[in-house]
């Protein structure tokens, strides 16, 4: 890892976007930040703005982009990311699958980049197999409500090793699992900003089906470390990124209740169409190959969560 270098960073203004932004400018790297706000949020990155360092693009990626100057890093991270959004934005969100890799790909190859796609545990659909490995397929819906996200992934899985091959490039892929944590939106349908805005609210805690499907939760500055420790490795991937500690969503509820306000009342309604009974993943690539694992304690990153949420609605 060399300061001074420059990325070009999609979905620059969204959850993850930021955050990477801030790691990059951090470090003294020249950050170029290219987000349509379809999604992100001007916010998110506005304490970067008036950093010499830090140049904003609004620009749908999807399009093709016209780069001045050398980039040695591109990350695309461009997609609409939680359930609310991609279904509100279907087509956007298959463009940017599509599209979007593509065009961020042939940046990387005019370039002489490395490439780093942001994809997602969503491309292993509803598993069939437990914990999730890398060399698992997938048991994925192409059709489904859900479809237009994986789907998009999953192509964009293709795309970047399509290029890798054809073109000799240096491409990697992180499976990205549940993260939350600071700059989440709070009406982002995912179970985390739920929970919290329910809290905030003093409404009930809303568990859909019977509660007993699982998800692994990572707070966003280890997802973000492993995505960098990735960046500048030898390894391709796909590796899967996130927490292997697996919780039910009503354990997850009941930790919450617990936390936050005893008297809390959990509601059941029905499950939404292929949602996933199982969510969890194998982290030993990431542990052998990168000397990875996740850090922060769940209780420790929902308290962070929360304080920010409380400081920013």
């Amino acid at each position: 890892m060399v300061s001074g270098k420059t990325v070009l960073m999609t979905g620059a203004a969204g959850f993850l976007g930021s955050h990477l932004c801030d790691w990059f400018i951090d470090r003294k790297f020249q950050v170029m930040a290219v987000d349509n706000l379809l999604t992100g949020s001007k916010r998110n990155i506005a304490h970067l703005t008036k950093n010499k360092n830090f140049k904003f693009l609004n620009h749908n990626i999807s399009q093709p982009l016209k780069v001045i100057g050398p980039v040695d890093y591109v990350l695309h991270f461009a997609s609409p990311a939680s359930p609310v959004d991609y279904m509100n934005h279907p087509i956007a969100t298959m463009e940017a699958g599509a599209y979007g890799t593509q065009n961020s790909l042939e940046i990387a190859k005019l370039k002489e980049s490395v490439f780093l796609l942001a994809s997602t545990s969503e491309v292993y659909g509803d598993p069939l197999v437990h914990p999730q490995k890398e060399d698992y397929w997938g048991n994925v819906n192409p059709h489904g409500l859900r479809s237009i996200y994986d789907e998009a992934k999953r192509f964009a899985e293709a795309m970047t090793f399509a290029y890798g091959r054809q073109y000799k490039m240096d491409v990697k892929i992180a499976r990205i699992f549940n993260t939350y944590g600071p700059r989440m939106q709070i009406k982002d349908g995912r179970v985390v900003p739920n929970f919290i805005d329910q809290i905030l609210h003093h409404r009930p805690l809303t568990v859909y089906g019977n509660g007993k499907q699982t998800r692994s939760f990572c707070y966003v500055d280890d997802l973000i470390d492993g995505i960098t420790r990735l960046l500048f490795s030898n390894l391709p991937g796909p590796v899967n990124i996130g927490n292997p500690r697996e919780f039910t969503i009503l354990e997850f509820a009941s930790l919450i209740k617990k936390l936050y306000n005893p008297k809390a009342k959990i509601v059941f309604k029905p499950l939404p169409q292929d949602d996933p009974k199982q969510r969890r993943p194998d982290i030993t690539l990431a542990r052998q190959k990168l000397g990875w694992e996740p850090k922060v304690p769940l209780e420790q990153g929902i308290k962070l969560t929360m304080d920010w949420f409380r400081n920013n609605i």
